[in-house]
C-alpha cells in the first residue's frame, strides 16, 4: 500500500490537495474555502492581501508569504526551518529528556519512565522495520489499555507504517473481513483475544496471504498456556530485538496517513477512517487545551484506546509528561475506584455508561480529591450527570465521530452557570457545547439546501464540521468520502441537532440511525439486514431502546411472514447472535401483525422509536 502524497501546484482554492488514489480513493480531498464562505467573508478575505492569498492558494503549492511594504511586495518562501510536519509522535522525545525520570506507565506492579518508554519504542520500531514492513504498510493491534496497546500507539507509526487499533469484541467473521480490508500485513495480539484472532485468519482465502502474528503476554506473567506455533514471535522478544539507536521514521507530509481506525464493527460495509499525522497532532494540542490539562497529570485509562487513540490523550499524555494508569478490565466500578484511590487520579475519560456506572456502584463513596472526566458519545442524561458529580467528579461533556479524531465540541463552562442548582448545570451540560479550541467551524444546516438552520434550540438540521483533526477520507471508498465530505468544504456528520442562541449545539438524533450502545456505534440498517435474513421474518426495522445503564439498546420490531412458522423473539435474539457481535444484537424483540409505513412504503421509525420509549 502506497502513502499519500501531495499533488504539485495547483490553481484548485482547496486547503489541501493530496490524492488518495492508492487507497482507493480517487479524488482530492480538499476543503474548498473560497466555495464556503458566504459573500460577505469572501469580500472581508479580498481586503488582505495575507488572508485572501492563503485562502486561494493550496498550501501543497510552492509556499510563498506575501509581505506589503508600502506598494513593494515582496516574497517570502517558506523554508525546511519553518514548514516541519506536525506529528504527535515527536511528543515523545520531548518527554524523554523533560520527563526522562517521571512515571509515564503504570500497570499492577510494573511501571516505566518516559525514557524507558521512548526507548522501548524505538526498539519495537526498529524491528518491525526489520520484518519488511514498509512505509504506508498496516499495522493492526488487538489489546485491551494495557501497558503494549499503549507502547504501539507510538512504534507503530515510528516505523512508517499505519497503526489500525481493532475493536477485541468483535467476532471472528468481522474480524476476518475488516484485517482484509485494510491489507494488515502485521497483528499485534494479546493472549486473550488470541483464539479470536486465530479464527479470523482461519477465514481468510487460500490464496491470500496471512499476517504475521506478534503474541502480547500478560505482564504479571499469569498468561494461560497458548498453542505459539501461530506466532511470530513475543512482544517482549520482539522489543529485546530491536535496535535502541533506531532512527525512527518521521513523516516527509503531515498529510501522510498515520492511523486508520473503524467506525464499526461492520462486516458488510466496513468504513476505515484514515487520520494523518497533522490530524493526530491538531486532535492532541486541542484535547490538552481544551481541557485545561496540567503538566504530569495521573490519567487513567478506562475509555479503550482502539476507540479513535482514545481521543488523542496516548500521545497527549507525552507532550504534558502525564502518568498513564492501564487498566486490563476498564469497565468494572472497582476497578476504577481502587485505581483513583491507589493512584490518586486526576483524569480520566468514558463514554455515558461509565459515569452511570461509577454512580450507581454499590459500594461507591466521595473522592478524597476531585477528578477530571470527559464523557461522550450518547448525551448523558442530566440526572446521570448530577450523581457522577455529587460523588466528586468534574464532568465535561464533548462531541465528536471517528471522522474527527475524537471529540470536537465540547460544553464550554460559563462562570455565570455556577449560580444555577445542580439540576440547572447538569441541564446546560449535558448539551455538546461549541467548537474546540483549534476547530474551525461548527454549523446546523439543512442537509438540502446546505443554508444554517435558525438558532432558536429548536429548528433541527444535520451538524457540519470543519477543522484540522477531520479524517482524510475512508478507506477504498471514495463514494462515500464524497458524501459526507462536500465540495462545500463541511463535513456532514449525519447527525440531527439544534443550535441554542447562545451559540451552544444540542445534538438530537442520528439521520443514520446509528444506536450508541454503552459507547459502540451501532447501525440498525447492518442489524435488520441480518433479521431479514431470517426464513420467518417480513419485515424487520432496529431503532434506539433508551437504557439507564448502556445509554441506548437496539430495539427490533418484527413482522412475520403469513405462511412461516411460528418463532419467538427468543429465537430471533440468538440467530443474530450467531451472525452479529453481542454489542449489536438487540436487546429487545417485539413482534407486530405489521409495522407502521409511509404511503409510499417506506417503514415510520419515528412512531417505532415512540414505542420503544415506553416499553417497560
Amino acid at each position: 500500500m502506497d502513502i499519500l502524497t501531495p499533488t504539485s501546484s495547483t490553481k484548485s482554492p482547496s486547503l489541501h490537495a493530496c490524492y488518495l488514489s492508492s487507497l482507493g480513493i480517487s479524488n482530492p480531498l480538499g476543503y474548498q474555502l473560497f466555495k464556503s464562505r458566504i459573500p460577505f467573508e469572501v469580500n472581508k478575505l479580498k481586503k488582505c492581501t495575507i488572508r485572501s492569498t492563503l485562502a486561494l492558494n493550496p498550501i501543497t503549492a510552492p509556499p510563498e508569504i506575501f509581505k506589503e511594504n508600502g506598494s513593494t511586495t515582496t516574497k517570502i518562501p517558506k523554508g525546511p526551518a519553518n514548514s516541519c510536519p506536525f506529528s504527535p509522535l515527536d511528543f515523545l522525545e520531548r518527554a524523554s529528556i523533560v520527563y526522562g525520570n517521571c512515571t509515564s506507565i503504570v500497570y499492577n506492579d510494573t511501571s516505566y519512565t518516559w525514557s524507558q518508554t521512548y526507548t522501548r519504542c524505538k526498539k519495537l520500531a526498529s524491528s518491525i522495520s526489520s520484518l519488511g514492513i514498509k512505509k504506508g504498510d498496516v499495522v493492526s493491534v488487538l489489546a485491551p489499555n494495557i501497558p503494549a496497546m499503549y507502547e504501539l500507539q507510538f512504534a507503530v507509526p515510528m516505523s512508517g507504517a499505519i497503526l489500525n487499533n481493532v475493536n477485541f469484541r468483535l467476532d471472528p467473521r468481522t474480524l476476518s473481513v475488516l484485517l482484509r480490508h485494510s491489507e494488515s500485513k502485521l497483528v499485534f495480539v494479546d493472549y486473550q483475544a488470541s483464539s479470536l484472532v486465530l479464527e479470523a485468519i482461519s477465514l481468510f482465502p487460500s490464496n491470500l496471504q496471512r499476517p504475521k502474528l506478534v503474541l502480547i503476554e500478560d505482564d504479571c506473567g499469569s498468561t494461560p498456556l497458548i498453542s505459539r506455533n501461530e506466532f511470530y514471535n513475543s512482544y517482549e522478544n520482539v522489543i529485546d530485538e530491536g535496535d535502541q539507536f533506531f532512527k525512527w521514521i518521521a513523516p516527509e507530509s503531515e498529510w501522510e496517513p498515520m492511523t486508520l481506525n473503524y467506525t464499526s464493527g461492520t462486516t458488510y460495509a466496513p468504513k476505515g477512517v484514515l487520520h494523518s499525522h497533522r490530524s493526530a497532532f491538531t486532535m492532541s494540542v486541542m484535547g490538552l487545551i481544551d481541557w485545561s490539562m496540567p503538566k504530569q497529570p495521573v490519567y487513567l485509562w478506562t475509555l479503550p484506546i482502539f476507540h479513535a487513540n482514545g481521543w488523542g490523550y496516548c500521545w497527549a499524555m507525552a507532550a504534558v509528561g502525564g502518568t498513564n494508569v492501564c487498566l486490563r478490565r476498564s469497565h468494572e466500578a472497582a476497578s476504577i475506584y481502587e485505581a483513583i484511590q491507589q493512584h490518586k487520579v486526576t483524569h480520566m475519560c468514558g463514554a455515558p455508561v461509565v459515569l452511570n456506572m461509577l454512580s450507581t456502584y454499590s459500594k461507591r463513596k466521595p473522592l478524597d480529591s476531585p477528578v477530571h472526566l470527559l464523557t461522550a458519545g450518547a448525551p448523558p442524561p442530566a440526572a446521570v450527570l448530577d450523581r457522577t458529580e455529587s460523588l466528586g467528579f468534574v464532568i465535561s461533556h464533548g462531541y465528536g465521530l471517528t471522522e474527527t479524531g475524537g471529540p470536537a465540541v465540547t460544553c464550554a463552562w460559563k462562570q455565570e452557570w455556577n449560580s444555577l442548582t445542580n439540576s440547572e448545570r447538569a441541564t446546560q451540560k449535558s448539551r455538546q457545547g461549541v467548537r474546540m479550541v483549534g476547530f474551525t467551524e461548527v454549523d446546523v444546516v439543512d442537509p438540502e439546501t446546505g443554508i444554517s438552520i435558525e438558532r432558536n434550540g429548536m429548528a433541527i438540521g444535520e451538524i457540519v464540521l470543519k477543522g484540522g483533526s477531520v479524517m482524510l477520507g475512508y478507506l477504498k471508498d471514495p463514494e462515500g468520502t464524497s458524501k459526507c465530505m462536500k465540495n462545500d468544504g463541511w463535513f456532514y456528520t449525519g447527525d440531527v441537532g439544534v443550535m441554542h442562541s447562545d451559540g451552544y449545539l444540542e445534538v438530537k438524533d442520528r439521520l443514520k440511525d446509528v444506536i450508541i450502545c454503552g459507547g459502540e456505534n451501532i447501525s440498525s440498517v447492518e442489524v435488520e439486514s441480518i433479521l431479514y435474513k431470517h426464513p420467518a421474518v417480513n419485515e424487520a426495522a432496529v431503532v434506539a431502546r433508551p437504557d439507564n445503564y448502556w445509554g441506548e439498546t437496539p430495539c427490533a420490531f418484527i413482522s412475520l411472514k403469513n405462511d412461516a412458522c411460528k418463532v419467538t423473539e427468543k429465537e430471533l435474539r440468538d440467530f443474530c447472535k450467531e451472525n452479529l457481535p453481542l454489542y449489536m444484537v438487540p436487546r429487545t424483540v417485539v413482534i407486530e401483525d405489521d409495522l407502521p409505513k409511509t404511503a409510499t412504503g417506506k417503514i415510520q421509525k419515528y412512531l417505532l422509536r415512540d414505542k420503544a420509549k415506553s416499553l417497560v
